[in-house]
């Protein structure tokens, strides 16, 4: 059986070991990866069933969520790749004292970006164009997420940091807890009291009936039962990285900050221009009505499930790849490269066509409205034939990370959204509509793999690592 420690061990590795390393990270990244997506069906399946203004409050401001989630979880990563590299070259000590200045670091950025949130959160939904009768609730859903990201963002690095480890398992087991959690959570937050009769027996569920707020304050108690146990077990049980063995000092250094922020940087500018270009397609959308921005709300969501099987595989390879390049073995690190980009774009492929085929039967389970249901199946099936070349970027991208070379693959994901993307969106949306956008993705989505592609062969970024 393949084992990620012959990589540091130097032992030579056939293809067929490579291809199995690379299915036995993958496969846990890819289960973690469908708990946080069911995560978000759940959410939005649920608010759902609230009616059109209280998904539209969601849809609103779920871009800009996304922005300030990303911008934390891309500062742990400048963290975590450097632990896959002191773990490739049998620095085990090394790795313990980044994780604890990793702590520190995260935890007080967050604290930052949550102040900055907590600061816009009411006149937001304004800003984006928001009817009035969806901003109050916009504003409520977006406080409870950005006032729990210092907490949150101790999930994205617990997380990061044991997969860059090599271990996929506990990432993958307490995901699917997570979502578990989300359903109960929500089921008592959103809705009132449930009211049964069994026979002559009545039974009464209880229910906070808290509609829109429910649904970010059970999302975010998940994620925070998630965090405490994900940090417990990186800190307290996992092999070489259990800082409970020896004392050290939680305080950054110079050097460990310098690498960090020569990872993360380029990750946090790109997500932000990123984002800030799905804030601006909402914007673009918002015109279009309730309806419009529903329906692309929920499509977004649905699409997600899409390229979860990606982002897994990107997770595997960043860890295979940055292992091997700390172990200074770059012809192996070359190869997990083209194995997962491979594996990731025979995966999404399927995904697509299951996407085009199911469509109007995922949007009629996050909706009962007629209207928003058929615009976003429309918009989906738009999307699926970008899949494999999506595939290609998202995979080829988490192979660049695991080296630490981020600064230009950012400057292609920043090149192609704003330049490609929103242009062909602001053009086809007034006479095309909800459409138009979605199209003007699906041209952008494949251009931006066929760039990613072009610099994987190059081999260009084997010489810009750490």
């Amino acid at each position: 059986m393949a084992d990620i420690s012959l990589i540091r061990s130097q032992s030579p590795i056939s293809f067929g070991q490579q291809l199995r390393l690379t299915a036995k990270l993958s496969w846990p990244a890819m289960m973690a990866q469908l708990s946080s997506i069911m995560m978000q069906y759940i959410d939005a399946a649920m608010v759902g069933r609230l009616g059109a203004d209280n998904s539209a409050s969601v849809g609103l401001v779920s871009t800009s969520l996304w922005l300030f989630w990303g911008i934390c979880s891309a500062v742990t990563m400048g963290f975590s790749v450097q632990v896959a590299h002191s773990i490739g070259a049998g620095e085990q000590e090394r790795a313990r004292r980044i994780l604890r200045q990793a702590i520190t670091s995260c935890l007080v950025f967050s604290i930052i970006i949550s102040a900055v949130g907590g600061a816009i959160a009411f006149p937001l939904p304004r800003w984006l164009g928001g009817e009035e009768q969806v901003c109050r609730e916009a504003g409520i859903y977006f406080l409870t997420f950005v006032l729990a990201l210092p907490l949150l963002t101790l999930n994205y690095l617990g997380g990061g940091m044991l997969r860059c480890a090599g271990n996929m398992k506990i990432p993958g087991v307490l995901n699917v807890m997570m979502c578990v959690l989300d359903v109960i959570f929500n089921f008592f937050l959103i809705f009132p009291s449930h009211h049964f009769s069994i026979g002559a027996t009545e039974i009464v569920l209880p229910g906070a009936g808290l509609g829109v707020l429910g649904a970010a304050l059970g999302t975010v108690s998940a994620e925070i039962v998630t965090a405490a146990a994900m940090m417990w077990y990186l800190c307290f049980r996992q092999p070489d990285m259990a800082i409970n063995r020896e004392r050290g000092s939680f305080r950054p250094t110079s050097d460990v900050l310098r690498k960090a922020l020569r990872v993360s940087a380029p990750m946090t500018l790109e997500h932000a221009v990123i984002c800030g270009a799905q804030i601006a397609v909402t914007v673009i959308v918002a015109p279009l009505g309730v309806i419009a921005i529903a329906a692309n709300a929920f499509a977004v969501t649905a699409e997600s499930i899409c390229y979860m099987p990606g982002y897994g595989i990107g997770d595997a390879a960043t860890t295979l790849v940055g292992q091997s390049y700390g172990a200074r073995r770059l012809d192996l690190a070359r190869r997990f490269g083209y194995i997962t980009v491979g594996a990731g774009m025979v995966i999404m492929t399927l995904m697509g066509i299951i996407l085009y085929i199911c469509a109007p039967w995922v949007m009629e389970l996050m909706t009962p409205v007629e209207g928003i249901a058929s615009l976003g199946a429309e918009s989906l099936r738009i999307e699926a034939f970008a899949e494999p070349m999506f595939a290609a970027s998202i995979v080829a991208y988490g192979v660049m990370v695991g080296v630490g070379d981020t600064v230009i693959p950012a400057c292609m994901n920043f090149g192609s959204i704003w330049l490609v993307r929103l242009p062909l969106a602001a053009i086809l949306a007034p006479t095309m509509g909800l459409r138009g956008v979605w199209l003007a993705m699906c041209i952008e989505l494949t251009f931006r793999g066929f760039i990613f592609l072009w610099r994987l062969f190059s081999g260009a970024w084997l010489k810009k690592g750490l």
